[in-house]
């Protein structure tokens, strides 16, 4: 693994912090407290590639390698996880998804279009007695003559009242189990499709969350994202992606709680002087600084494996567990820095907490990670 950044990711990195610092964190507060939705935001982080990621310039993308990838979701993640969220969602989950298993026509048709930020992408897996447990689905495929016919359900969807297209996962031949999911790509309007957003979460109170329902709602053949039967081995590899994003995001939520312990520290005078040289305040800032290095190091070394090509399932999850872990941690610590004012949102750092909590359970709980690398090291499933 090197190290040392190269030019075009040191150029990445103050391209993304600039549009972050600018752009993003003067009215991430004012979004958080309204619930508001960053529409504008979305759509100005196009032209700049922030939106394009690692697809390929044929297809509107913008062709960074994986560590620039990790890079800009530290860098949004330290200003807004919710905006963060919604590019994960936009760039890891649905256009890696398209890029890797879409046909020639389908990956014109979108890329492009999602590169740019004029169309939103959501990913709909989790269904209310399928979170976990994602081969338990239950929403349903039927072929007819004219297509494909969905019924069911979705919920806690990203982006999912906003998108203009859905990657819709649904059991095509329920007598084959998860080898019967089928992947889908739904677009908002179809006939049978609606969605109802999610109010009173405790943290993305800027990123729109939501219920998805079907009811005979009728797509054509050319739906089909992958072939028939291909969903689930389609969910999981959208996973890594999808996890990789999260952790770089959580990356930039301890980096904001260390850029915020410290300016506040040094300023924060009792019994005389700057709280900042009292050992314990040293001691909450000194741990996060060190969950810091070790996230961000444990995420580029999935990035220096995607980058090469070589499956990363394992280093991801381990990325994901630590680094939402760790931020858990870290904006726990920041709260207590700040004291009183850590407890207000007059500062950051309580935000960072609500927001960090939910990369604990959101594409794969900290439960399920710990199970996969287990399943890695031991060579055991934990269940069938």
């Amino acid at each position: 693994m090197e190290f040392a950044f190269t030019e075009e990711q040191k150029m990445v990195r103050e391209m993304a912090k600039k549009f972050a610092d600018t752009e993003i964190a003067p009215v991430a507060r004012e979004n958080d407290i309204l619930e508001r939705f960053p529409i504008a935001i979305i759509k100005k982080m196009g032209p700049p590639g922030l939106l394009g990621g690692p697809v390929p310039e044929a297809y509107g993308g913008a062709g960074l390698d994986f560590i620039s990838d990790a890079i800009i979701f530290e860098e949004i993640g330290r200003a807004c996880s919710s905006v963060r969220t919604i590019v994960s969602v936009q760039v890891s989950l649905v256009e890696l998804s398209i890029l890797k298993w879409g046909t020639e026509e389908q990956k014109k048709k979108y890329l492009p279009a999602l590169c740019r930020g004029e169309i939103l992408g959501a990913f709909a897996l989790t269904e209310p007695e399928a979170g976990s447990d994602a081969a338990g689905i239950k929403t349903s495929a039927q072929k007819t003559s004219d297509g494909w016919v969905l019924n069911g359900s979705k919920t806690w969807i990203s982006t999912g009242s906003v998108a203009d297209i859905v990657i819709i996962f649904a059991q095509t031949d329920p007598s084959k189990g998860y080898k019967g999911i089928t992947a889908f790509i739904v677009k908002k309007g179809a006939a049978g499709f609606s969605s109802r957003e999610i109010k009173g979460k405790l943290g993305l109170k800027s990123a729109d969350t939501a219920e998805l329902f079907f009811e005979d709602c009728l797509i054509p053949e050319d739906s089909i994202l992958g072939g028939v039967g291909e969903g689930f081995k389609i969910a999981l590899s959208a996973l890594d992606n999808g996890r990789y994003g999260v952790a770089a995001g959580c990356v930039g939520i301890i980096q904001g709680c260390v850029d915020a312990c410290v300016r506040y520290s040094k300023e924060r005078r009792q019994f005389g002087k700057p709280i900042a040289s009292f050992q314990l305040v040293q001691d909450m800032i000194a741990r996060m600084h060190v969950d810091l290095e070790a996230a961000r190091l444990l995420v580029y070394r999935a990035g220096d494996l995607k980058n090469k090509g070589i499956r990363n399932t394992l280093e991801t999850s381990v990325a994901k567990y630590f680094a939402s872990e760790a931020a858990v941690r870290a904006a726990t610590d920041a709260i207590q820095v700040h004291g009183g004012y850590g407890y207000s949102n007059e500062y950051p750092v309580e935000r960072y907490l609500r927001d960090a909590k939910v990369a604990t359970i959101y594409e794969g709980t900290s439960q399920i990670q710990k199970l996969i690398i287990g399943e890695h090291i031991l060579g055991i499933k934990a269940f069938v």
